[in-house]
Parts: structure tokens; C-alpha cells; sequence
């Protein structure tokens, strides 16, 4: 348990980040599950514009430090991918 009065204060701000990045990362997992959902059906209409949500969420992600800015680049670049090899 922390002793002193920073400790303390640096734990409950800990807890409070923890929360908002939480819900940071639910919402990239969120995003993302739209686009693979898409894909499983095939529209690739309905991808697409998923991708296009899912991009800046993910980006987003990476700059709040929620994910690593390489494994963004690499879920953005895989979804890609995906979307341009559907058929239609």
C-alpha cells in the first residue's frame, strides 16, 4: 500500500486511467469487430465503411497509447487487405 501523500495520489490516478483505457480498448475491439462481422457476411459494402469507422479508432488508439502504434498499422493494414480481397 502506498505511504505517501504522492504514492497515494499516483494510485488513484493510476486506477482512473486504467478506466478510461478500458474503455478505450473496448471501443478499438468494438470497431474492429464491425469490420470482421462484414467480412464473415461478405458485404463488402457494409466492410468498407466499417474500415472506414475502424481506421481513425484504431489510429486514435495508438496515439492515446492504448495499443501499440505498430500492432494499429498491422490491424489496419490486415483488415485491408481482407476488404479488397472480397469477391463483389
Amino acid at each position: 500500500m502506498a505511504n505517501t501523500r504522492s504514492a497515494k495520489k499516483a494510485a488513484r490516478q493510476a486506477v482512473r486511467r486504467t478506466e478510461v483505457n478500458k474503455a478505450r480498448r473496448s471501443r478499438v475491439r468494438s470497431y474492429v469487430r464491425k469490420v470482421e462481422e462484414a467480412i464473415a457476411k461478405g458485404d463488402r459494402a457494409a466492410a468498407s465503411a466499417a474500415l472506414k469507422e475502424a481506421q481513425p479508432e484504431l489510429m486514435r488508439g495508438a496515439r492515446k497509447k492504448v495499443i501499440h502504434k505498430n500492432a494499429a498499422a498491422r490491424k489496419v493494414s490486415r483488415l485491408t487487405k481482407r476488404v479488397k480481397s472480397m469477391s463483389g
